[in-house]
């Protein structure tokens, strides 16, 4: 398979390749979907696509089909515990949202169990599958990665704000979008435009506070926040920050925008 065959929207792909768990014979038992989820209240549109996906595949919640959802509330430590209860009930698949850190979960609870992962920047690197062409093992799912969209970013927020000079670029290290490759992309594209970038890291929302502060401090002109899972089910908090600071700001995914962020 070709790699420019995987690009889904502006950013990642589909691992086409079937899973290396054969399917099970059909039986009289409704199939058991396992939904493991970092913080599915921050993106309940979702789960309403979930189920109508499933709809147009025939399969209707409670009829034909039964989901067993396990919500880790948006803390990651409660992630390997859900997945190994989704296992010890025998689920039929799992299907995990919220990025890589709930995928990771899910394939430490299990090994023959087919995974479907909703996201994931760089599943090669992360540890969740051997090649995009080939996954291998019982993992297969969406990939975003986009390092060169971090470029991109910051041609728009130069378009919006062409006088801004400083932009600050927040980051979760470790996190779906927050590894350092992503970050030279940005120093590039910062340069040919005339910009400088200030690197800012926040881990979780205790820290947003003071990264904002870090932010005023520099004189930051203007906000590029990549992609993270903590950073999108904290988005109405980090789009406040953003308004508050006044700070134009360009996020990697419209579900921030919804809640009136520009």
């Amino acid at each position: 398979m070709d790699r420019r065959t995987l690009v889904c929207a502006l950013a990642g792909g589909l691992l086409t390749v079937p899973l290396a768990v054969e399917a099970q014979p059909a039986t009289a038992r409704a199939p058991r979907i396992g939904f493991l989820a970092l913080n599915p209240s921050a993106n309940p549109h979702l789960r309403v696509a979930f189920l109508q996906g499933l709809r147009d595949l025939g399969y209707v919640e409670g009829r034909n089909v039964m989901i067993e959802y396990r919500d880790a509330e948006g803390k990651l430590e409660r992630l390997p515990a859900l997945g190994a209860e989704l296992v010890a009930l025998k689920v039929d698949v799992i299907v995990t949202g919220g990025g890589t850190p709930t995928a990771l979960a899910a394939k430490q609870a299990t090994r023959t169990l087919p995974i479907v992962f909703t996201s994931a920047t760089d599943p090669i690197t992360d540890g969740l599958v051997a090649s995009l062409a080939r996954p291998g093992g019982n993992l297969t799912g969406l990939s975003n990665l986009a390092p060169e969209l971090v470029g991109k970013c910051l041609e728009q927020l130069k378009e919006a704000v062409p006088n801004v000079n400083l932009v600050a670029v927040l980051w979760q290290p470790g996190a779906i979008g927050g590894r350092t490759d992503m970050l030279r992309p940005a120093e590039v594209a910062a340069r040919a435009l005339g910009m400088r970038v200030q690197f800012v890291e926040a881990q979780g929302p205790a820290d947003f506070d003071r990264a904002f502060s870090d932010m005023a401090k520099a004189h930051a002109g203007a906000l590029a926040v990549l992609g993270s899972a903590i950073f999108n089910s904290e988005r109405r908090r980090l789009v406040d920050l953003a308004a508050k600071h006044r700070l134009p700001t360009v996020y990697t995914s419209r579900d921030f925008v919804e809640p009136a962020a520009l």
